[in-house]
C-alpha cells in the first residue's frame, strides 16, 4: 500500500539526486581550464537528456526485471515503461510508494554515474563518441551491475551489502573511467605542462550542490521516510566532515598548505565512502569512515604520475579509491542494530570475515566487470567513430570546437549571433 509520507520524502530525495548531476558539472567545470568548462557541463548536462531515456526504454528493465532471482542480468518486463506506472509495482519490490517512482528515483543514478566518468576523460573526448559510450555502458554495464546488488542478482544473493552504490555507482564508474582514458590517452602536454583549475569557486559550488543532494542520494535509499533514512542523512553528513578534515591534514602534512580544492575533494571522498555504509553503520563509524577514505584518496591521485594514466580530476583516486574503501569498511563497521538487512555484521562489532569477505568479491566482481566491458566498448567506437578530438580541436577547447561556444566572451561575438 503507499504511504503518503514515504512518497512525500521519495519525491523531495528523487529531485535531490537529479540535483546532484548539475552540481558536479560545476564541481568539474571549475577544475577544467577555461576553454574546456562548457564541455564539461554539456557532458554532464546532456547525460539528464540521454540517459532518461535510455533508462526508461530498457536500462531499468535490465536491472530491475525479474526482481531477486539471483541471477546476471533482469528481464523485459518493464522495457518502454511496461507496467511501471501500475500500482506499487509488483509484490517482491515490497514497497511503499508508486512503482513509477522507484523508477524515477533509480534513474537519477542512472544519469549521475555515467557522468562521474567525464572527470576522468576531461578535455579530449568528442562529443558524439561521448554520447554514443554512455548510451551503451548503460545497458551494458551499469544496468547488469544494478542487477547484480540493487535488483537482487547474485552479488545480493551472496550477501555482499551496498545501501546507495558504492559497488554499483563509484566502483564501477571509477573503473570504466580508468579504461576509457587507457584508449584515449593522456592530454596533450600532461604532464609536463600545468593544467590549473580556472575557477575553484565554480568548483566550491558544485561541492555543495553535491553535498546536499547526497542526503537524497544515501537517505533516500532508504525508500522510506524511518529511521534508517535519518541515520543514512546523519552518517553522509558526518563522513563528508571527516573526509574533508583527513584531506586537508595530509595536505598540510604533505605540502605545508591546506587547499580549497583539497576541502571539496576531500568531502566528496567522505561522501563516495560513506554511500555503501550509510544505512547499515552507526555512532562514531561513519566519522572514522570518512576520514580514512580522505587519507586513501588524497594519497592515491598520486599514483597516476606513478603509473602515467591521465586520469583529469581524479575520478580514479576519489571514486574508485573511495568506492572499494567505503565497500570493505563496510565488512568492518556494519551494525544489525542500525539495519535489520544486516545479518553479518562487520569484524569490529565481532561479525567475523564473513561480511568483508563479501565486500572483497562483490568490489573485485564490479571492478573487473566494469573495466572489461568499458575497455571493449571504448576500443569499438574508436575503431569505427573515433573517441579523442584531433589535436588541433583539443588545442583550441572543447567549448569552440564541440560546440562553436566560448563561456567566457567578454564581449566578443558568440553562438547566439548566428540565431539573429
Amino acid at each position: 500500500m503507499v504511504d503518503a509520507g514515504d512518497t512525500a520524502w521519495m519525491l523531495v530525495a528523487t529531485g535531490l539526486v537529479l540535483f546532484m548531476t548539475p552540481g558536479l558539472a560545476f564541481f568539474y567545470g571549475g577544475m577544467v581550464r577555461a576553454k574546456n568548462v562548457l564541455g564539461m557541463l554539456m557532458q554532464n548536462f546532456f547525460a539528464m537528456g540521454l540517459m532518461a531515456i535510455v533508462w526508461v526504454g530498457i536500462a531499468f528493465s535490465l536491472a530491475f526485471g525479474n526482481f531477486g532471482d539471483g541471477g546476471l542480468i533482469g528481464n523485459l518486463d518493464f522495457a518502454w515503461m511496461r507496467h511501471v506506472d501500475q500500482g506499487v509495482g509488483p509484490e517482491a519490490f515490497a514497497l511503499s510508494i508508486p512503482f513509477v517512482l522507484f523508477c524515477a528515483y533509480q534513474m537519477t543514478f542512472a544519469v549521475i554515474t555515467p557522468a562521474l566518468i567525464t572527470g576522468a576523460t576531461a578535455d579530449r573526448f568528442k562529443f558524439k563518441a561521448y554520447a554514443v559510450f554512455i548510451a551503451l555502458w548503460l545497458v551494458l554495464v551499469y544496468a547488469p551491475v544494478a542487477h547484480w546488488v540493487f535488483g537482487g542478482g547474485w552479488l545480493a544473493k551472496l550477501g555482499a551489502l551496498d545501501f546507495a552504490g558504492g559497488a554499483v555507482v563509484h566502483i564501477n564508474a571509477g573503473a570504466a573511467a580508468l579504461a576509457v582514458i587507457l584508449v584515449l590517452g593522456k592530454r596533450r602536454g600532461w604532464p609536463r605542462e600545468g593544467m590549473h583549475p580556472h575557477s575553484l569557486p565554480l568548483t566550491l559550488l558544485g561541492t555543495g550542490i553535491l553535498w546536499f543532494g547526497w542526503f537524497g542520494f544515501n537517505a533516500g535509499s532508504a525508500l522510506a521516510a524511518n529511521g534508517v533514512a535519518a541515520q543514512a542523512l546523519m552518517n553522509t553528513f558526518l563522513a563528508a566532515s571527516a573526509g574533508m578534515v583527513g584531506w586537508l591534514l595530509v595536505e598540510q602534512v604533505k605540502e605545508g598548505t591546506p587547499t580549497t580544492l583539497g576541502a571539496a575533494s576531500g568531502a566528496v571522498a567522505g561522501l563516495v565512502a560513506i554511500t555503501p555504509c550509510a544505512g547499515f553503520v552507526g555512532g562514531m563509524s561513519p566519522i572514522a569512515i570518512g576520514f580514512v577514505a580522505g587519507v586513501l584518496c588524497v594519497l592515491a591521485i598520486q599514483l597516476k604520475f606513478r603509473f602515467g594514466y591521465d586520469d583529469s580530476l581524479d575520478v580514479i583516486g576519489v571514486h574508485l579509491v573511495g568506492g572499494l574503501a567505503g565497500a570493505l569498511m563496510l565488512g568492518l563497521f556494519a551494525d544489525s542494530a542500525v539495519n535489520d538487512v544486516v545479518t553479518h555484521e562487520g569484524l569490529f562489532l565481532g561479525g567475523g570475515l564473513t561480511l568483508l569477505w563479501y565486500q572483497l568479491v562483490a568490489s573485485v566482481a564490479t571492478l573487473v566487470f566494469s573495466l572489461v566491458v568499458s575497455f571493449a566498448i571504448a576500443k569499438v567506437i574508436d575503431k569505427v567513430m573515433g573517441l579523442r578530438v584531433s589535436p588541433e580541436d583539443e588545442d583550441e577547447g572543447l567549448d569552440a570546437s564541440q560546440h562553436a561556444e566560448s563561456a567566457y566572451s567578454f564581449g566578443a561575438t558568440g553562438s547566439m549571433d548566428r540565431l539573429g
